[in-house]
């Protein structure tokens, strides 16, 4: 946010648990989870406040890639990776003065054939347990990524232009 201009924020973390219907379709189950964060942090907040939270996921054969709860496996979600075209889908929610504005954005990310080794080197840096999917490709994984159709930002885990149209429809314009 700071690089769009924004430099009066809070960042208030969701603390519930992030529960959605597994069986939803990618972009309605981060809109879900977007919204159950977005309405967690605007009871703590002015109605006046712009509240903006956003989940992200990986989508490869039919499944949901969240973050790894251990290194086996973000080793497994990396292998399946490799080599291959998978989404990610980014559910962005935005509240302000009782509106509420739901989005979701899907981007496709190639990654190139990855060895064992480069799996095993990766997750030592640790770098793929708080990541969906288990990479970053704004980190060390940008070495995996072949391409990106779609948003870069929306891979990191907020889509900026989309943000960008929601929170002028609000209003609040960055430029």
């Amino acid at each position: 946010m700071k690089m769009l201009g924004v430099e009066d924020l809070r960042i208030i973390p969701a603390r519930g648990e992030e529960r959605a219907d597994p069986a939803l379709p990618p972009a309605e189950l981060v809109k879900t989870l977007a919204a159950h964060k977005a309405r967690e942090v605007a009871a703590q907040c002015a109605p006046a406040d712009v509240i903006v939270a956003a989940d992200t996921i990986v989508w490869a054969d039919g499944r949901v890639f969240g973050k790894p709860h251990s290194e086996a496996e973000a080793a497994q979600m990396l292998r399946t990776l490799s080599g291959r075209l998978h989404e990610v889908y980014t559910g962005v929610a935005v509240i302000q003065s009782g509106r509420e504005l739901l989005a979701a954005e899907r981007s496709a990310v190639r990654f190139r054939a990855l060895s064992e080794r480069e799996i095993a080197a990766y997750i030592a840096t640790g770098e793929p347990m708080d990541k969906a999917g288990a990479y970053g490709a704004q980190g060390r994984a940008a070495l995996f990524v072949e391409g990106i159709e779609g948003d870069f930002f929306n891979v990191m885990g907020l889509p900026l232009c989309r943000l960008g149209i929601m929170l002028r429809e609000l209003g609040v314009e960055l430029l």
